[in-house]
């Protein structure tokens, strides 16, 4: 796997400064906490799609994106860089395809991960819109508590769903995929006009209680009580707005995005 998925590529210890972590044997404690502060630290967005400049998703890409200058990204950098980092930790990782609202149907477009940890298989998906914040055990009906807000997983004739409250979030199969087949699906949403991410800016952050998404010029910060709060983001607010969610921009990328916005 390593070799086919280039994992050393990964500076590990740059890595886990960047999240705040340190070398841990792999087990269900570690694993939590990895996840975790991957999700606290490093958010979900869509700027360089936007701006029409995104490099792809090679490691040694990504790397230099979310560690090096200390950006976002989304499922395809998220995923691919969190996984790479868990098989340098000594643990099992298997990406796979997802189809998102599976109600809807649409592409299986979403990288999705499934990591072995003390025995036991854990749904681990940092990449999901900054909505998933610890690993799930991958057992049918098992809930899980993410960030305040209750999640579920079930299973039929080897179908998994990730569901929250009564809507379907997500499915997934076990089967094993390539690089190659995340390259195709990364051309696609990066570059479709139907593409969720290529018409509007999309950043999301995930914390205990609170969740915050920007979409488009409107920020929405939301509450497991249900309570929520929508501010429309004006063109002189909005580096400060995303420095607030983690993200800072060369002063040519945010005049960049100001533009279209």
């Amino acid at each position: 796997m390593t070799s086919e998925w280039g994992s050393d590529a990964v500076d590990l210890d740059a890595y886990l400064t960047r999240i705040g972590q340190r070398r841990r044997p792999p087990s269900e404690e570690a694993l939590g906490d990895l996840v975790r502060a991957h999700v606290q630290a490093i958010p979900f967005e869509n700027v360089d799609v936007v701006l029409g400049q995104h490099q792809g998703i090679s490691l040694d890409v990504v790397s230099a994106k979310l560690v090096g200058r200390r950006r976002g990204g989304y499922c395809y950098e998220q995923s691919g860089l969190f996984a790479a980092v868990l098989e340098q930790l000594g643990y099992t990782v298997h990406r796979l395809a997802a189809r998102v609202q599976p109600r809807r149907p649409g592409p299986y477009t979403h990288m999705t991960l499934v990591v072995e940890a003390d025995g036991n298989r854990f749904h681990a998906d940092v990449g999901f819109g900054a909505g998933i914040l610890a690993p799930m055990p991958l057992v049918d009906g098992q809930e899980t508590d993410q960030a305040g807000w209750p999640h579920r997983l079930t299973e039929r004739n080897g179908w998994w769903t990730l569901k929250k409250g009564d809507e379907d979030l997500l499915d997934f199969r076990l089967d094993g995929m390539h690089p190659i087949d995340f390259e195709v699906y990364h051309h696609y949403t990066s570059t479709h006009p139907k593409s969720p991410f290529t018409g509007r800016l999309v950043v999301m952050t995930l914390e205990p209680g609170v969740s915050r998404k920007l979409l488009g010029r409107e920020l929405t910060v939301e509450k497991p009580d249900g309570s929520s709060e929508t501010t429309v983001i004006a063109p002189d607010e909005l580096d400060a707005t995303l420095k607030d969610l983690g993200i800072e921009l060369t002063p040519d990328e945010l005049e960049r995005l100001k533009t279209g916005y």
